[in-house]
Formats: C-alpha cells, structure tokens, sequence
C-alpha cells in the first residue's frame, strides 16, 4: 500500500517537473521573440521633433536586430536624462556635443572642431559608464531668430545688433535657456546682451514659434536645423561672435549594453544622417505633422538600414 503511494507521488512530480519545463520552454521562446538579445532603454535629451526621430532611428534599428526596446521619448531635459542615464534608467540617448560639453564641464571651451569636442566628451564620460559613439554630420546648433518684421523695423542682422536694444525686447526660449553657456548666459558674456525679459517656453518647438508669431516675444532661441524658420519667414541673425559650436548629433550610451553589434548599429545611423537631411525630416513632423516614428522607419528603410 504504501510502495503504491509513493509510486504515485513519484509520477505526479514526474508530470509536474515536465509541466514547469515546457512552460520554461514557452517563455524562452516568447523572449527569443520579443528580443532574446537583451533589453535596452532609448530616450532622448529633450522632447522636440528632431531628438524624437533620431531616438526612434536607434529604437527601430535595435528592434529590427532582435533587441527588445523601451522608449522615453517625453525627457524633457538634459539634466533629466544625464540623471536617468547615470542611474541606469535609460541605456542611450541622441546628444548635441557641444551641448553635451558644457553641460558636464561648464569651465570647457566651446569649439567647432568636431573630434576634438568628441575626444573632450569621452574622457569626461568615461567614468560614468558612458560611451560618446560616432558623431552624425547633422550639426543642430542654437539659433537666434526673430520675426521678419522686427529684422527690418530695426535693423537686425547679425546678434550683436541686439546689443544696444536687447533692454526693450522679450527673449523667449527653453527653460533652461538662464543656465545654459550657448544660450542666455553665452549672450551675456559674448555678446554683452540682456533682455528686458526672459520668457519660459520650450525647446525650439510650437510654444516658441506661436509667441514669436504672434508678437509675445521678440527674440526666440529655435534650432537651426527648424524647418519652421523657413516656412515662417524667420530670420536667423547672424552669430557673428561665433558663440555657437560644434553640436553634431551623436549617440551617448551606457557602456552596459555596448556590445559590438550595438555599436554597429547606432554608428550607421550617424553615418547616414546629414544637416541637409535631418532638416528635411524635421519638416515632416513640424510642418506635415507626420510622427516621428513613421518618419525615422521611412528614412531607415531608404537607407537600407531596416
């Protein structure tokens, strides 16, 4: 009686340990599926048209080489995903080098040479897990615009002509615009510019291009790579003090998730990426109203990257 028992109890565990492999089993399938080769987390450094579509450039070619991926595509600034990077909440992100620079060295100087900046990055990030990959010849800097009417009635050309009547005009631009070295305090120092206002607004997107638009701020910082300055008749003054430098878009990347095929993969992106195109890329979005994801699938695939 009792030899029947255990001979019973045997088999049950028997079917219960084949019961918990095949389900084993199916879940090891279903992660081969959904990207058996790892996880990685893409944001951005700002939620504009631009970050967005480069960001989904890297989620897409990822996705397509069987990672599994997570998007963070509202980070609204760059102290909110340096923080999220280093915490390893996100695994790589679309930056602006320049921008990037002074960001994490604020004493740095501020150049045009594009490897140089790049070399300065990498040894600033290296002891933060991060890796600066190759940078694209998309080069986004900062641009100061204004209205086409307000260039003519006073006479703006280059940024120095603000100088002697910044005291009059509002300045609109991103939050952070007061503490950043290209922005509101660069104008400061380069330029001896200070408006009579600073008014918050967002970066270089529809809150910028509405209060420059409709006369409830002078002076707007947007991107120089915004298909909205040509559309609306913008004009960019010249930054005849070179305040602006080198911000070529570049992968940063946690040093985690690199592995050889990763970096493949985000450095073909920036090979393929251009100012002349990504201007054209933004226009579908800002202006064709097109989203970002369907832009950067539609760029990938014509490159032959997807």
């Amino acid at each position: 009686m009792i030899k029947g028992l255990q001979k019973k109890v045997v088999v049950a565990a028997l079917l219960l340990l084949a019961l918990v492999a095949a389900a084993c089993g199916d879940d090891a399938g279903s992660d081969g599926d959904s990207g058996g080769k790892g996880d990685i987390t893409v944001g951005v450094s700002g939620a504009f048209a631009e970050n967005q579509i480069v960001a989904e450039m890297y989620a897409q070619v990822l996705e397509d080489a069987g990672y599994n991926v997570e998007r963070q595509m509202d980070i609204g600034t760059r102290e909110v995903s340096q923080a999220a990077l280093d915490k390893g909440e996100i695994d790589v992100v679309p930056e602006y080098l320049t921008s990037l620079q002074l960001f994490l060295d604020k004493d740095a100087e501020a150049g045009s040479d594009v490897d140089a900046t790049a070399g300065n990055i990498r040894a600033l990030v290296k002891d933060r897990g991060l890796v600066l990959l190759d940078p694209s010849g998309a080069n986004d800097t900062n641009a100061i615009v204004v209205a086409e009417k307000t260039a003519a009635d006073r006479n703006l050309v280059k940024v120095s002509d603000l100088g002697p009547i910044a005291g009059e005009l509002i300045f609109g631009g991103p939050p952070e615009c007061p503490e950043r070295p290209l922005c509101a305090i660069g104008l400061k120092d380069k330029y001896g510019i200070e408006f009579k206002e600073f008014k918050p607004l967002d970066s270089g997107g529809a809150l910028t291009v509405a209060a420059l638009e409709g006369g409830e701020i002078d002076v707007a910082l947007l991107f120089s790579t915004s298909s909205v300055i040509k559309a609306k008749n913008f004009v960019v003054l010249e930054d005849d003090k070179q305040l602006q430098a080198a911000d070529n878009i570049t992968p940063l990347a946690r040093d985690e998730i690199l592995t050889d095929e990763v970096e493949e993969l985000l450095n073909a992106v920036s090979e393929k990426l251009t100012t002349e195109n990504i201007t054209e890329l933004n226009a579908k979005v800002e202006l064709d109203k097109q989203e970002p994801e369907d832009v950067a699938r539609e760029f990938l695939e014509d490159e032959g990257l997807l």
